[in-house]
This record gives structure tokens, C-alpha cells and sequence, in this order.
């Protein structure tokens, strides 16, 4: 299934050569830098346990809200309409006191669907039906009902649930890019990253962008060179539309 929101840096399209290299084996699966969860939402079940985290508490809310409380956040989301308007009244009203984490979650949504490029600042212009996107819910809740949500730190977050019997897949920001984010991410993150990987228990999957930092930096583990269009610059011409990435692996 398709995940319900898009997000900066959302693996969309890389999606199938990431499940293609998963291990036959594990028993619990690990979405650290959760986003929209495009790996996640690719097989009906990919463990016995699963576990959702991303560090952005306004994501984390929004994936709670459709997991306990889909009918509430439907009902909110059926009061809203897809204007510009609109649009710079959620992103006024989003940090109004008061506001309960079901209004939040839905002008969340709001913004996420109708901004470009998913990035909640600027409005899309783009014709999208509010009535399809909430019906959609329903399924996404379905699927959420056996996963683990959490709002961890990467590190604390596999000092919990790093097992042997663990896959644990990772999307952190990517290097050079981490000013596109509403949570930063430094490049001493990076290569807090890359120490904690070193002593993972655990299989892991990691997705990076194509730069010779992140190649030095993972030069002892497997790595594939995959290339993908770029969702948001082949719109204009003169661009180049493919862009690099990289699969590193620890088996």
C-alpha cells in the first residue's frame, strides 16, 4: 500500500530495490527516521514486530492521531478544504495554545498534502481532493494497528530495540541537505550515526545520499549505487533528473 503523506527526502521511489535487499529472516523490523514511511507501508506485514520512530513530535502526533483516534481526526479533517487561504491559517493556528492534539494532527495533514513538496511553508497550488484523503485513513489505521509508534533519539531508540533477530532501516537526512528539515540534523549526527551502526546487534539497511563524505564514512561496509529520477526537479528542464543514492548494508 501507498503511504498517506509525502515527505522531504521520502522513499517513494527507491522503495522496491530497498525491500529487494532485505534479509529472508528477522523477527522485529526498525523504521528509525520513520518520515512517511514508504518502506513500511510496501508489505502488508514485515515482522513480527514493527516499530515506527521519527523525531519530529509533529509527525509522531499525526501517526498516533490515525492510529487510536482515525474516526476523531476524519471528522476534524471533514470541516477543511484545500485552499491558500486556509493553508497560512493552519500554519498560524499550529502553534495556537490550547489546541488539542487531534486539531493539531489534522492541520498537520492539511499542510503536509497541500504544501509543495511537502514541505508545510509554501502552498502547492496543486488540485487535491480532501474526501479521498481521509477515506484513506481507514486503511492506514488498519495498518498502523500493529505497529509500535515512537519519538526517539536514533540512539536511544536502538538502545531499546536492537536485538540479534532485529532489521533495523534507516533514512536519516541526508548529508548537505539537513537545512530542508524542521528537526536538524549536524553532521556530527552523521557520524554519531555511523558509531552507534558500528555496534548494531542487529541486520541494518541504510539509504544515503551519493557524496564522498557518507562513501569514507561506510567504506568498510556494502554498498550499492542505485540511481532514481529526482521527484522535484524534473518538473523543470535544464535539470538534471536523475540523482545518485546509496544502499549500505552490515551483511
Amino acid at each position: 500500500m501507498n503511504s498517506f503523506i509525502g515527505w522531504i527526502g521520502g522513499k517513494k521511489l527507491l522503495r522496491k530495490e530497498i525491500v529487494k535487499r532485505f534479509p529472508e529472516n528477522f523477527n522485529r523490523y526498525i523504521e528509525v527516521f520513520g518520515g512517511a514511511a514508504w518502506v513500511l507501508f510496501s508489505k502488508e506485514k514485515l515482522a513480527n514486530m514493527e516499530v515506527y520512530n521519527d523525531v519530529n513530535g509533529d509527525l509522531v502526533n499525526l501517526f498516533r492521531c490515525v492510529k487510536f483516534h482515525c474516526g476523531e481526526l476524519q471528522r476534524e479533517l471533514s470541516f477543511m478544504l484545500n485552499s491558500r487561504e486556509l493553508f497560512y491559517d493552519f500554519i498560524s493556528q499550529y502553534s495556537t495554545r490550547g489546541m488539542t492534539d487531534i486539531q493539531k494532527a489534522a492541520r498537520f495533514f492539511m499542510l503536509i498534502k497541500t504544501s509543495y513538496g511537502s514541505d508545510c511553508r509554501s502552498y502547492g497550488c496543486v488540485k487535491k481532493d480532501v474526501n479521498v484523503m481521509v477515506k484513506y485513513l481507514t486503511e492506514i489505521q488498519e495498518r498502523l494497528s500493529r505497529v509500535v509508534i515512537e519519538n526517539k533519539d536514533f540512539q536511544d531508540l536502538l538502545k531499546v530495540y536492537d536485538k540479534d533477530d532485529s532489521l533495523i532501516y534507516l533514512d536519516p537526512p541526508y548529508y548537505g541537505t539537513e537545512r530542508y528539515y524542521q528537526v536538524q540534523f549536524s553532521e556530527k549526527d552523521h557520524e554519531r550515526l555511523y558509531e552507534v551502526l558500528k555496534g548494531e546487534k542487529g541486520k541494518f539497511i541504510l539509504s544515503y545520499n551519493d557524496c564522498e563524505f557518507i562513501r569514507q564514512l561506510y567504506k568498510d561496509f556494502n554498498m550499492d549505487e542505485v540511481e532514481r529520477n529526482h521527484n522535484l526537479l524534473g518538473k523543470y528542464k535544464d535539470k538534471k533528473h536523475i540523482y545518485s543514492e546509496l544502499i549500505i548494508t552490515n551483511y
